[in-house]
């Protein structure tokens, strides 16, 4: 058992990626654990409140588990551009009765402050965080709460950065990672290496264990990264048809669609990028987008709520990463020991 295996308490290098706003489940959660890995609770888009309710319900299936949390790294959104995209959206809007027009920017930080008072009164075992670095004071909370803290990056200059805060672990991200990009710089182009050299080059800047992730769907992904030098692979894409999986049915049915466009990067639905299924949504507006987060995702998030529900793929966020050919209809832990399966 490699040294993070150890500390993690588990007994698999394959773990499951967190999926904010719904697509995982407590159910996955333990799957993961159950296989031998690790699976994450969203913190992201979860009240305080709703985060306690999650760590209980993993804390009481007795598994090791981890948190993961937004750190803020604010977008701020141009008001008038904002304005102009609400106007622009409306015309999708009105297939679903939405009305965009009033909205004002909301620039909150996902109720960061509370999120860490709750962890580190109440500590889990591994604590992570994405699209933002946390003081060192945060980090330092937590760790001696007894938490595992992880850092996501997609650089080797966040790599540096992530060490500087004081991380124990660094989860490097590559571009083809299905969802909202890590980058600690929205606003430029994430890095289009792949996932096994960007660890090669992180692993010679820094002095800590590595988690691998993004478009990792087969054996030979996890292979391939394991050999680069990380000490874990993480994916997330590839659960999003198990059972377990809380994605909505026309996500479900649009990775498996053979008429699918593939995937691009969109600012379309968040005004952060991440990518998706390439859809009617992020051809119409994806050149149009302000960079705003979370404002635009405040935006559009009831209309995207509605098209779930009405099953309208044409304009839902469907979070994709490249290998999403790879997702089954199985068991989410079935999927975890096949990838592990050429270790």
């Amino acid at each position: 058992m490699n040294s993070l295996l150890a500390a993690l308490g588990v007994t698999s290098p394959v773990l499951a990626a967190p999926m904010a706003g719904g697509a995982t489940t407590t159910a996955l959660v333990v799957a993961a654990a159950r296989s031998g890995g690790l699976g994450f609770v969203p913190a992201g888009y979860a009240t305080a409140r709703t985060l306690a309710e999650r760590v209980a319900a993993a804390r009481a299936e007795q598994i090791p588990f981890g948190v993961n949390v937004f750190a803020p790294n604010p977008l701020p959104v141009d008001r008038a551009d904002f304005a102009r995209y609400a106007a622009l959206v409306q015309a999708t809007a009105d297939r679903h009765q939405v009305d965009l027009s009033g909205h004002v920017p909301v620039e909150d930080d996902d109720a960061f402050a509370e999120k860490i008072s709750l962890l580190a009164e109440d500590p889990v075992p591994v604590v992570s965080f994405t699209f933002g670095i946390p003081g060192r004071a945060v980090v330092a909370r937590l760790r001696t709460a007894g938490s595992l803290v992880a850092q996501t990056v997609t650089g080797v200059d966040e790599a540096r950065a992530g060490a500087e805060a004081g991380v124990d672990v660094l989860v490097v991200q590559a571009a083809a990672a299905g969802g909202h990009s890590g980058t600690l710089t929205p606003r430029l182009p994430p890095s289009d290496v792949p996932v096994d050299d960007l660890i090669a080059m992180i692993r010679r800047a820094v002095d800590l264990p590595l988690i691998a992730a993004g478009g990792l769907a087969t054996p030979a992904d996890v292979a391939h990264v394991m050999a680069a030098g990380a000490q874990a692979a993480m994916v997330g894409t590839v659960l999003l048809r198990t059972g377990e999986s809380g994605a909505s049915p026309v996500h479900q049915a649009a990775l498996a669609d053979p008429e699918g466009r593939g995937t691009v990067l969109t600012r379309a639905f968040t005004g952060r990028p991440a990518r998706a299924l390439r859809n009617r949504f992020t051809d119409l507006y994806d050149d149009h987008a302000p960079y705003g987060y979370p404002a635009l995702h405040h935006l559009t998030a009831r209309l995207r709520r509605q098209a779930a529900e009405a099953g309208d793929a044409d304009v839902l966020h469907l979070w994709a990463g490249t290998g999403h050919r790879q997702a089954r209809r199985e068991g989410a832990g079935q999927t975890l020991a096949r990838l592990a399966s050429a270790l």
